[in-house]
Order: structure tokens, then sequence, then C-alpha cells
């Protein structure tokens, strides 16, 4: 169970309404009147509370939990233990986020401008608006309706901001336009100046940055990430793309819909992703690369040349994953070879 001090379940549901929520299927004599109050973890899990199997590793876990009811894959249904009542999904960790969204929807305070705040006359605040002590909102700026913005804040001049988003603690905001239903986490930094200058042997050149950040709707971006607006062209985040904590992504990159980029990656200017590419942990990308459609990159990689829409490469330089693997075996195979002579 959540620590009420920190997380407040709404309400409880039946195991029909559980049912319709994630769509799906009661598996046969589940009783659809069972009363559940919470989630929990498949160990723990009581008899009022909704687990999940989706990876066979904790097979062992659901043949003994104690949950009453359990969202399960139909392939592992005959594993459930006697007085569980099943959920039948193909697709059971994406039902029980939608279950644990209904147990805990996402907390919004009252529509409220904090008399600490430091609002210019010239902004415009959408109805419905929540804006924190501390922030900072300077001339211009368009906040759109129901947004949240946290404490300490600062939004400068002539941002644009969609309606229904929520602007973390401690966020610095400039030369950017976001769209709707966007999160931005605690410290992020969105529109400094790009890394670009002219090296110069009587001193480097800054070459000023005129581009601006624009973010598409539905963005997550995580705690401390920065991301530096263009050099002339823009620098832009595709809708539905979530970014990670601690990730950089460097002047005029773009970014296609619906990718994910993990913590603590780096991506250098001008650099583009496709729609859909996935990039693990720690992976650093040089500039003037394309990563193609659907792309999978493994944690700490090293990206030099583009890669082909659709590969999946890990490494340092990064290779394809099956040519990487054939490398690694062979080194093996040698250093065996070199310890028997």
């Amino acid at each position: 169970m959540a620590d009420p001090r920190f997380f407040k379940s709404a309400q409880s549901y039946t195991l029909k309404e559980i049912a319709e929520i994630i769509n799906a299927e009661p598996a046969p004599g589940a009783d659809l009147s069972h009363r559940l109050k919470d989630v929990a973890p498949l160990d723990t899990a009581t008899n009022a509370e909704l687990s999940f199997l989706d990876n066979i590793k904790y097979k062992a876990q659901f043949q003994s939990t104690g949950a009453g009811a359990c969202i399960v894959h139909p392939d592992a249904a005959q594993a459930a233990p006697p007085g569980v009542h099943l959920l039948l999904s193909r697709h059971p960790y994406k039902a029980y986020a939608l279950a644990a969204q209904a147990f805990y929807p996402q907390e919004k305070p009252d529509a409220e401008i904090s008399p600490f705040a430091h609002i210019h006359p010239s902004a415009t605040i959408g109805k419905g608006a929540t804006i924190e002590a501390g922030v900072v909102i300077g001339e211009g700026v368009d906040i759109g309706e129901d947004c949240w913005v946290e404490a300490n804040t600062v939004i400068a001049a002539n941002v644009e901001i969609g309606a229904f988003c929520r602007i973390g603690a401690n966020a610095t905001l400039s030369h950017c336009i976001i769209g709707h239903h966007t999160r931005l986490y605690p410290g992020v930094c969105i529109g400094q100046d790009g890394f670009g200058f002219a090296i110069d042997p009587k001193g480097h050149v800054k070459v000023p940055q005129l581009g601006r950040v624009l973010i598409g709707n539905g963005v997550e971006i995580g705690a401390n990430t920065t991301i530096d607006r263009g050099a002339g062209p823009d620098t832009v985040i595709g809708d539905g793309t979530w970014i990670d904590n601690m990730v950089q992504i460097g002047h005029n990159v773009k970014i296609g819909r619906g990718c994910i980029i993990v913590s603590q990656t780096g991506i250098s200017g001008s650099t583009i992703l496709e729609d859909f590419v996935a990039i693990g942990g720690q992976v650093g990308i040089a500039g003037h690369l394309r990563i193609g459609m659907g792309a999978r990159i493994a944690a700490k990689s090293g990206i030099m040349r583009d890669v082909p829409a659709g590969e999946e490469q890990m490494g340092y330089p990064a290779l394809p994953i099956k040519q990487f693997m054939k490398q690694v075996a062979l080194l093996k195979r040698l250093i065996k070879k070199d310890k028997n002579t």
C-alpha cells in the first residue's frame, strides 16, 4: 500500500468497474462484486488489493500472492493460486498503469495565484491556473488554462505555454513555445544559449543563438534536464516524447514523436531523432547525425554515425547489436586461448 502521507487513494472499485476501466476480460468464476481498495505488489498484496503479473520472473510470487485480484496475460492464468480473481489482458503492465491511475489520479491544487508570485502586467494567465509562491513571469508570457506552475519557477519574456501543463518547482523557461498537456519536472532548464562558438586562438567568439525551443503536446521532461535553444533553426521536441532526468539536448536537435530518452543521455547539436526512437541511459550521440525511425540504442553506447531505421545498436563506439555481441564473444575466446598458451 502506498504511504498515505504522500499518496491518497481516490476511492474503492469493484472488480467489474476495474475491468471496464482497464478494458480487461474477467476470468471465468471471477467475483465481479469483489471490492478493491488499492493496488499493491504481488508479495505484499492483501485480499482488498489489486496486483499484476507481467514478468515471468515473478511467477513464484504470483503463485503465492494474497491479492484479491490480479491482472495477468491469458497464458499465465493457469498458474494463479486459489481465491484470486483474475482480469485477463494481453498487456498487463499497461492495464495495471490504468488501474493505478484510477486509484491515484493526478492531483491539482485549487486554482489560485499566490500573492508572492511576481507577474508582469502584460502576461496572460488562463482560467483555472495555479501559480505558486516565488514564481516570476515575464513580459508577454501566455499561460494556458488549468496550468500549474510550481514554486520559484522563472518564465522569461514571451514564452507560450499551452493548456493543462504542469511546470515543476525551480524550472527556468525562456525562448520556448510549449504545447498542451505537457509536464516539466523540477529544475528543468529550457531555452538557454546553445553551446555555439567559433574557435579562435585570440579567444573564442560566441555565435548568437537566435532560435527557439518548440515542445509538442503530451511531452514529459524529467528533473534537471536541459534543452538548448537553436542557433537559427529551432530545437524541436515532438508530440508524446518522454525524456528522463538529467538529459542534455543541444541546439538545433530535432526529436520526433513518441521517443523515449533515458537519464544522462547527451545529444549533440543538429542531430535528428526520427519518430519512436528509444535511447538507453548514459548514451552519447555526436552532432549532425540522423537516428532512424524506431531505432533502439542500448545504455552507455556512443553513437558516431547515422543509425538506420529500426536498427538496434550498442557499444562504444556503437555497432549493430549482433555484430557487437560477436566481437565480445570473439574477444572472450581470444583471451581464453591466450591464457592456455
